[in-house]
């Protein structure tokens, strides 16, 4: 329960990163934000667990 912060800005993130990636029109640039946020949470998620 003490991580509860970090998974609500976690899930902020994930929710602004979607609306980002619907406003973007060209998919090599929708693909390369998918692929940073996925390694920004494969980050975070081997760090901080």
């Amino acid at each position: 329960m003490e991580n509860m912060g970090y998974y609500v800005a976690l899930l902020l993130a994930i929710i602004v990163a979607f609306y980002i990636i619907k406003k973007v029109a060209s998919c090599l640039v929708r693909s390369i934000v998918m692929i940073v946020l996925l390694v920004i949470l494969a980050i975070c998620y081997f760090y901080l667990h």
